[in-house]
């Protein structure tokens, strides 16, 4: 027995509700802090300069100064417009001075405590006699 899922097209009433809909959730995304800070901004990345026009514009991100996404005041006093790059590179300094999660690189770097010639000595002692 098979079903058949055939989608029945849907009524005037129960289209417009839809688009209706979708434009509203399009008109709340352009409220976004993104769209707000494109508004409010010029187009040029505040680390290293670069202007960004047409289909390059979203390159453009949006980076929150205090690294809180929530808050969002209605001046934009919290964002800066970053490229891509200076975006991910703020972010890594961020890490890198231990807040965020990440840990701190005051720590010693876990990759450099193994020494794979450690107790070397012990397999072959200078004096060629193995313990």
């Amino acid at each position: 027995m098979s079903i058949n899922r055939k989608k029945k097209p849907m009524d005037p009433a129960q289209r417009d509700r839809v688009l209706s809909e979708l434009r509203r959730d399009a008109q709340e995304r352009r409220k976004g802090y993104r769209e707000r800070a494109l508004a409010k901004l010029p187009h040029i990345c505040a680390s290293c300069g670069r202007e960004f026009k047409g289909s390059r514009l979203r390159e453009l991100t949006v980076h929150h100064k205090d690294h809180n996404h929530d808050n969002n005041p209605p001046d934009g006093s919290n964002w800066e417009l970053l490229c891509i790059y200076c975006h991910g590179h703020e972010h890594e300094k961020h890490l890198m001075a231990g807040h965020g999660g990440g840990e701190s690189r005051s720590q010693p770097d876990p990759s450099t405590l193994f020494n794979p010639f450690d107790k070397l000595d012990r397999i072959y002692p200078p004096d060629g006699k193995q313990s």
